[in-house]
């Protein structure tokens, strides 16, 4: 059976009123950038939190940390989702979970979080490795010089583990914008929710799905590229990275 191939199709009017379904495509997009460049912000500012607290000298604060890493990490993106959207309304007061269905982007809203929650606990563990990474003589310098414990991770472990570990940050930026297609599984029209109703109403499966193939590359390598360049400026000179680091070098 030979397939009739119509790569024009990207140019036909698509019948749900969204302009042509080139331009759904970009809609989708669109919602997938805004979608994982929200969730990357909150779990890159909880990320930084759970992993500094990893570290601490307090053992009720490593193991709350560590648990929030297990809970968020080892739970399914999809079911994190699910819940997010379907129970975690029915749980809350009344009043407060009739406003959250209510939301107009609610679809929305709920795939921000549950990336952020779960590439949060991804994060938090390359924090606390970067800055377990360091050598014992950084904390100990920021004590000899008079700092207190949140000034010594704030000017000295924090900067440094940073640079160490920004190149699986960059790993987690490609991430999440591919985990961001599940979210088409509550709802949000993103890239993969269109690409999905463009094969429906087209039948034009192949076309479709190799146009969102090649978007999401693009954007990937975009983002590492970017990521790259972040790199490279803020590498320290001399520094050895993470794996030589825990043998003491500088």
């Amino acid at each position: 059976m030979n397939y009739n191939w119509n790569w024009n199709i990207f140019w036909d009017i698509a019948p749900d009123g969204t302009g042509t379904y080139l331009e759904s495509l970009i809609a989708g997009l669109k919602w997938t950038l805004a979608t994982a460049g929200l969730g990357w912000v909150i779990a890159l500012v909880l990320g930084l939190v759970i992993g500094t607290l990893r570290t601490a000298p307090n053992k009720w604060l490593v193991r709350a940390a560590n648990a929030y890493v297990e809970l968020f990490r080892n739970i399914p993106l999809i079911v994190q989702m699910f819940l997010w959207y379907f129970v975690f309304p029915e749980v809350l007061p009344e009043s407060w979970g009739t406003a959250l269905k209510q939301l107009p982007n609610a679809p929305f809203v709920t795939a921000v979080l549950s990336l952020g929650f779960f590439t949060s606990a991804r994060v938090a563990v390359q924090v606390s490795t970067g800055i377990n990474a360091l050598p014992r003589g950084q904390k100990m310098a920021g004590t000899a010089l008079g700092l207190t414990l949140p000034q010594t991770y704030r000017y000295v472990l924090l900067p440094m583990a940073f640079r160490i570990i920004i190149p699986s940050l960059i790993n987690e930026v490609a991430a999440i914008i591919k985990n961001s297609s599940v979210a088409l599984s509550i709802g949000l029209i993103e890239l993969m929710a269109s690409t999905r109703s463009m094969q429906e109403m087209s039948f034009k499966t192949f076309e479709a799905f190799s146009a969102a193939t090649i978007i999401y590359l693009i954007v990937s390598v975009v983002a590492i590229l970017l990521s790259n360049l972040l790199e490279k400026k803020l590498r320290v000179p001399g520094f050895i990275t993470a794996g030589s680091a825990n043998s003491g070098g500088h």
